[in-house]
């Protein structure tokens, strides 16, 4: 993949082109693990040094790459999401917790009707859902693909908020006082579609793990979600004693 062509006559600053250019790149693997430098970027953009430098800055600041003064800069080794088992936890948390930004971009957000999924809450078929739809980006680059339906009885006033840069569950107490604290989940080592792919910008051949979840407050079942999240990006855990043990079930 060739360096792309910077607009000098857009509103756009150069050095973001540049940035988005080369985390585009980045995506496509095509520096591996080594990272060009500054001159060599200057050169090859036909641009200034101090334009390289700001795009540079703001790359390190995401963590996509590393540089220490004097040195070539690096490419960063991607930050591991980790996730318990056998708790409640919330990925807004946990991508924070990583120390990176979690943002999201919301696709679809409405009040729909479905019957698998009614059906899988407790509900009539015809019963109305929240249904929530986002790309959920940890800094800069995808995590996983998010949907999430809610019982619109319960969840109506979460129509308000913006999930660009909030956590569901978050919203969910302060709008309407619920609070989950149980339920089941399934996680399954699959390979994505095409489509998955490129949404969530996977290397060729990587796997994603595919997590259905039935969240519940008290007995009464409140969230049925479907996620996909990067398997390069993502890991299970699980503690254990000579006391308690741990154990998995088999699907």
């Amino acid at each position: 993949m060739a360096a792309g062509q910077l607009d000098r006559t857009g509103s756009v600053p150069l050095w973001r082109q540049l940035r988005e250019d080369l985390l585009g790149r980045l995506g496509a693997g095509e520096f591996g693990e080594q990272f060009p430098g500054e001159l060599a970027l200057a050169t090859e953009y036909g641009i200034s040094r101090y334009t390289v430098r700001q795009a540079l800055h703001q790359l390190r600041a995401d963590g996509t790459v590393t540089a220490e003064r004097g040195r070539q800069p690096r490419i960063a080794p991607p930050a591991e999401i980790r996730q318990p088992l056998g708790a409640l936890y919330s990925l807004f948390a946990s991508v924070e917790a990583a120390g990176l930004t979690q943002r999201s971009v919301v696709r679809i957000f409405d009040q729909r009707a479905d019957a698998l999924v009614a059906e899988r809450l407790g509900l009539e078929a015809s019963a109305p859902l929240v249904y929530l739809d986002r790309l959920r980006l940890a800094g800069e680059e995808p995590l996983a693909l998010d949907r999430v339906w809610l019982p619109a009885a319960l969840a109506a006033p979460l129509l308000g908020a913006d999930f660009t840069r909030t956590s569901l569950y978050a919203e969910l107490a302060a709008r309407t006082g619920i609070r989950l604290d149980s339920g089941r989940e399934d996680v399954r080592a699959v390979l994505p579609t095409a489509a998955e792919r490129a949404q969530l910008r996977c290397p060729q051949g990587t796997a994603v793990f595919a997590v259905n979840r039935l969240s519940r407050a008290g007995d009464v079942p409140v969230e049925w979600r479907h996620t996909v999240v990067r398997g390069d990006r993502f890991a299970l855990t699980a503690e254990y004693s000579a006391a308690t043990g741990y154990r998995l079930t088999g699907a």
